[in-house]
């Protein structure tokens, strides 16, 4: 059973480092300032939400400091889906990917309340209350671009084209999913990308846009199991640039 947490807790805490990494691009870059220091402050939550995880992997599991697991590892070891990898494109695109990722972590959260780990299910509980704050933003924007003017549709509507078959990929099955559900850690991935589903199409279709048909075959899958799109290696390099120049090094 260890195994299974193990795999899954990297499954998280690395999509939130990555993406939270990807965020903090836009610090100094916002369209509004007000965007700016939005996306500042949801990369530090997410951060934020790597390290607590991070954590529990050292005291549960002896898998090393969190910053050896963050910036210690090569990109080959690192569990996270391609799309959080990818670049932070247009501020439609990164906005898009902020709705499906936030919608999906805050229901994995809410979910993960339940869970018979109880230092995750702790954990879980203190977490999702930030996210709710993260949905908040992103379903107003979403709402407010997609039935803004004609070009702010289209864009968002483009960005969603774009992002879905990505954000399929966040619900990649795990080897083991039957072993997480049949000792109550987590339901697993389908049921999790269906309440996704349920949740995010009411607010896509409030804001005028159509979730994109997606054949299973076009689904972005392999970041979960070390197939990583061309973007990660570049980003693992820079992120642990500075760890890298001496690991054993003190603040």
């Amino acid at each position: 059973m260890n195994d299974a947490i193990k795999d899954l807790l990297y499954r998280m805490a690395d999509d939130e480092l990555i993406i939270g990494h990807r965020n903090s691009e836009w610090t100094g870059l916002g369209p509004i300032l007000e965007e700016d220091i939005a996306f500042s402050s949801i990369a530090q939550d997410q951060i934020g939400h790597a390290l607590a995880i991070y954590t529990l992997l050292q005291q549960h599991f002896e898998a090393g400091t969190p910053d050896a697991i963050a910036f210690g590892r090569d990109e080959k070891d690192f569990h996270s889906s391609h799309f959080v990898e990818l670049p932070i494109g247009d501020y439609a695109f990164s906005l898009m990917r902020h709705f499906l990722f936030d919608h999906a972590e805050s229901l994995r959260y809410e979910m993960l309340t339940q869970s018979s780990f109880a230092p995750l299910a702790a954990l879980a509980k203190k977490i999702k209350g930030e996210l709710k704050y993260h949905v908040l933003h992103a379903d107003l924007w979403v709402t407010k671009l997609g039935k803004g003017t004609e070009e702010s549709h289209a864009r968002m509507q483009t960005a969603l084209n774009e992002a879905f078959p990505y954000a399929l990929g966040m619900f990649e099955p795990s080897k083991f999913e039957d072993e997480l559900q049949t000792n109550n850690i987590f339901e697993g991935e389908a049921a999790l990308q269906a309440k996704w589903l349920d949740a995010i199409a009411p607010i896509i279709d409030k804001a005028g846009l159509v979730l994109p048909d997606v054949a299973p075959s076009s689904i972005i899958f392999g970041g979960r199991n070390g197939y990583h799109s061309v973007y990660l290696q570049p980003m693992v390099e820079e992120m642990s640039e500075v760890y890298r120049l001496d690991p054993a090094a003190t603040w």
